[in-house]
């Protein structure tokens, strides 16, 4: 068997460069004026950053293969399955569902405007849920493994979790009248903007962005929503526009005197795949097994992560509260 065809196929994918040649065969350098165009040129960006992220660090020494062990070999086991079963939800969602709004919001300057702000509540509503909810934690979880922050944390995702952030996305959005032209657009510069913010200090020191991190949410942000600290955790779940983590409480800018601590409260054996991919589902399951009585078992499911029937676990909340207690003690 000939290698050598099936590893270019793959850097091409992993590149995004087939839209991008197959755009430049069909009509040239003009078809880079167009919108399939533009996302063609888009796509390839952030897998260009990651592999100068990675000579990067390299460069400085400061590179470390447990800093993106996890992410790529869940990027491969992604790649088998979640593309299809994400495409095919959001898919599923826009047939049954827009016919139910009352109104269409289409392309146009407000539109978009309009869109996106229903788009960062869509997305909040599911991020939210993904780190209130254990169930939907055990999802989600994977994403906030990895002990490192830089670009191949975007890989990092168990396959059923783009399904049920698509769900809860696009219903929103289309009962709400985004209309599927203008919600693919936002998915566009959404995602784009999702894999930037998780660009690592290799790469982008001072991930504030000069004042933008005032008015939108920047990688010093998501940096902040990645960690484990007290004060740090279940903070800027949305994406780019900061508006909702206003409304809601739930905004915390990166602080000088508080260095980041990236990862999951929860022990983890150093390195391991599955215990990143799945340890979550195996954790719940050992607490669903030993709780008494059917209210308990149930709650352990729909209960924040760290809550516990006897106590003996915190949630981030009771972590955050405790955490300020000291501080406040110690002042």
């Amino acid at each position: 068997m000939d290698l050598g065809p099936q590893a270019l196929h793959e850097l091409v994918a992993f590149f995004g460069l087939g839209a991008l040649l197959e755009l430049l065969a069909a009509d040239g350098y003009r078809a880079l004026l167009s919108g399939a165009g533009v996302k063609a040129l888009l796509f390839p960006v952030i897998p260009i950053l990651l592999v100068y992220e990675l000579l990067r660090a390299a460069v400085q020494r400061k590179f470390r293969l447990e800093d993106y062990k996890i992410p790529f070999l869940t990027l491969v086991a992604n790649r088998l399955i979640g593309a299809v079963l994400s495409f095919g939800m959001v898919a599923l969602c826009i047939a049954l569902l827009q016919p139910l709004a009352l109104f269409q919001v289409e392309l146009s300057g407000w539109g978009l405007l309009y869109g996106y702000v229903v788009w960062e509540f869509a997305h909040f509503v599911y991020h939210y849920l993904a780190h209130k909810v254990r169930l939907l934690w055990c999802l989600h979880s994977t994403h906030h493994a990895p002990t490192a922050m830089n670009l191949s944390v975007n890989y990092a995702h168990l396959f059923l979790e783009a399904p049920y952030a698509d769900i809860v996305r696009t219903s929103i959005c289309i009962l709400a009248g985004v209309s599927p032209p203008l919600l693919l657009l936002i998915m566009l510069i959404d995602g784009f903007w999702g894999q930037f913010i998780h660009l690592g200090e290799h790469a982008l020191k001072d991930g504030r962005l000069g004042r933008l991190h005032r008015w939108i949410l920047t990688p010093a942000h998501h940096r902040v929503h990645h960690a484990r600290n007290p004060l740090y955790m279940d903070t800027n779940f949305c994406n780019l526009l900061n508006l909702w983590d206003r409304v809601f409480g739930t905004y915390q800018p990166q602080r000088e005197d508080i260095r980041i601590e990236y990862g999951i409260t929860r022990p983890m054996k150093p390195g391991s795949f599955l215990d990143a991919y799945l340890g979550e589902f195996h954790a719940l399951l050992r607490d669903v097994i030993a709780a008494p009585g059917l209210r308990n078992k149930l709650r352990y499911l729909l209960m924040p992560p760290g809550w516990s029937h006897d106590g003996r676990y915190k949630t981030a909340l009771e972590s955050k509260r405790e955490w300020l207690a000291q501080r406040q003690g110690t002042a």
